[in-house]
């Protein structure tokens, strides 16, 4: 492959390797269909730090490719981004011919580019002879020529989101060896904003500062206090931190310790000249209800910790208390699971208190945890209770929700952590340890979940504890008749319902019951394909009606070659233990995925590991 010179304040040192490639299986396939034989190419897009070079080199790998790429340092001169492949004065028309025998051309950055560059690449575009992969960021000004591409007119457009919170998980547990606990993968994923390269600054300055240590009892990692404050973060923050005028950083310092603030409260005095600078130049924004943020999640904790004790203390002295925001955000997410919406739902305040290392009382934290538990966030879930009993080890809420946290969990999880010092609930919070209500009502008590062995609204079986303080009547209700009926349609109905409302788990368990009730085998993998992508959202969730997912629908050589291969096993290695041919394994690879409505090996290490599935 052929490459041409990054700026090199972008590149890191050479013993940092890349990170591994995780997630992105259904754009790698499209991408590399967009690339192949006969086809014009494609224009990537997405904000910037999104992945889209790393996507573009794992779909390129081991096919011939020339790279070139936009620098902000080149922008100026003409054909700078094929210097290493024109001639020194070459017209335009000269450029596309010479280029014209390129079989596939990368361009990377193209919103960098200089106009004779872009124009070289809308020229290519045009006559259609090479094949082009174009990556843009978006938000970011572009030449003209480059502009036309991004709209998609002449290429097909792909356009990269953000990594999900789970792929972000599943990363930072490849990278780090064990896995993060899950309010710190909410954490790192809030701060990073989709941003992977920021990801990583995060992580190797949680690293190098030890910041990172193991939770109590447990293999996973976490992280908990203020933003370490390294030359790669305070780079990143260079916009706020540098800023040299005392009022601007008066009001950026003062977002940063009480965010967010009333308008009127931003600014000393009616003057609001400041805010709109700052707003002009993207650091803070103003919201609809008439407040003002910071505009980057990253910039107030390193703001706070880059202040001096003396400043941090004034200005953490005019923050509001608490309390009164933690019983509101409690209430709030009670309100919600009375009225069966548990979509996600901002609570930054007991984000904050965990993130910082302060104590979470612990009724605002078993609030906390039933509500992600009913998500189907059983690890979520763990961990806020946890928080809990850690200032208050005997509190019966957490320990209830921590019980029917790990039940669903399996036996990964003690049912309890040991005992640990008891951290004194903060004053200002104590309200929160109180609730208002016990944590089980006659509106909100243990209600029978798909697959329960009972129509008895307080009978629980183990494999059903998930279910606990679920709503009664409505959505769960139409669901307890379809199954009584043997309705699959009507399952498939229930289980749409439910995940919009953010019940996950029981939504992956309506899918997984309807595919054992079709007739039409087409029918039933569509539902079986919807019922695995919800409950790999469901943070490890083991149900017996998840396990009926994959029982019965393979073979036996299918089931050997298929939890082989979810161990980690290439073809070639499986053919050799089980004395097949390659082919031979790839063939029964194959039948399976189409008997399981998976894509590719990513859903099989979760399909093989639900209870009964494992072969001898």
């Amino acid at each position: 492959m052929t490459t041409s010179v990054h700026d090199t304040r972008t590149l890191r040192p050479l013993s940092s390797p890349p990170w591994p490639f995780t997630g992105r299986e259904d754009e790698l396939e499209l991408l590399r269909g967009a690339l192949g034989a006969g086809r014009p190419g494609v224009v990537v897009t997405g904000p910037p730090g999104v992945g889209r070079s790393r996507l573009a080199a794992e779909a390129v790998r081991a096919t011939e490719c020339v790279r070139v790429a936009g620098t902000p340092e080149t922008r100026g001169t003409a054909f700078a981004a094929f210097a290493h492949l024109l001639p020194e004065g070459v017209t335009l028309h000269r450029a596309v011919h010479l280029l014209s025998g390129v079989r596939l051309l990368l361009v990377d950055d193209a919103q960098l580019l200089d106009d004779d560059s872009a124009a070289v690449v809308h020229q290519l575009a045009v006559r259609g002879r090479t094949r082009l992969l174009v990556l843009v960021a978006d938000g970011a000004s572009a030449p003209d020529a480059v502009a036309r591409l991004r709209s998609g007119d002449l290429l097909p457009r792909l356009a990269l989101e953000p990594l999900p919170r789970e792929d972000v998980a599943q990363l930072l547990a490849a990278v780090a060896g064990a896995g993060p606990e899950p309010l710190t993968v909410n954490r790192l994923h809030r701060l990073a904003g989709g941003d992977l390269g920021l990801l990583r600054d995060l992580l190797d300055a949680l690293r190098d500062r030890e910041r990172l240590d193991r939770v109590p009892d447990g293999q996973e990692w976490r992280w908990r206090g203020p933003v370490p404050v390294t030359p790669a973060l305070r780079e990143r923050a260079a916009a706020v931190l540098g800023r040299s005028r005392p009022e601007e950083r008066e009001v950026l310092d003062r977002l940063a310790f009480a965010e967010p603030l009333p308008l009127t409260a931003a600014v000393a005095g009616p003057d609001l000249d400041v805010l709109e600078r700052l707003e002009a130049d993207g650091l803070v924004r103003a919201d609809d209800d008439a407040t003002v943020r910071l505009a980057h999640p990253l910039h107030g904790p390193l703001l706070r910790a880059a202040a001096g004790r003396l400043r941090a203390r004034r200005l953490a002295a005019g923050r509001p208390p608490c309390g009164a925001a933690l019983e509101a955000e409690a209430a709030e997410l009670l309100r919600r699971i009375d009225a069966a919406d548990v979509r996600s739902a901002a609570a930054p305040v007991g984000d904050w208190l965990v993130g910082e290392g302060e104590p979470v009382p612990a009724g605002y934290a078993a609030v906390r945890a039933r509500f992600a538990r009913l998500r189907g966030e059983l690890r979520e879930a763990v961990a806020w209770a946890r928080e809990g009993l850690a200032g208050t080890p005997g509190d019966a809420g957490c320990l209830s929700e921590l019980g029917c946290a790990t039940e669903g969990l399996g036996e990964e999880f003690a049912p309890a952590p040991a005992p640990g010092p008891e951290r004194a609930s903060s004053s200002e919070a104590g309200r929160v340890d109180s609730p208002r209500r016990p944590l089980s009502t006659p509106q909100s008590r243990a209600a029978v979940g798909p697959g329960a062995p009972s129509a008895t609204p307080d009978r629980v079986s183990a494999g059903d504890a998930v279910r606990q303080a679920a709503p009664e009547g409505g959505v769960f209700a139409r669901h307890a008749e379809a199954l009584a009926r043997g309705d699959g349609p009507g399952l498939d109905g229930v289980a749409a319902e439910l995940a919009e409302r953010g019940f996950l788990l029981f939504a992956a368990e309506a899918h997984a019951q309807a595919a054992q009730l079709h007739r039409d085998p087409r029918v039933a993998r569509t539902a079986r394909t919807r019922a695995v992508a919800l409950a790999r959202r469901c943070q490890g969730a083991r149900t017996p009606a998840l396990a009926g997912l994959v029982l019965g629908e393979l073979t036996a050589r299918q089931r050997q070659i298929v939890t082989l291969a979810a161990a980690g096993l290439s073809n070639r290695q499986i053919a050799e233990r089980l004395t097949l041919s390659v082919r031979t394994v790839g063939n029964h690879l194959y039948g399976a995925y189409t008997r399981l409505g998976a894509s590719d090996r990513a859903a099989l290490p979760w399909l093989v590991d639900l209870p009964g599935t494992r072969t001898a």
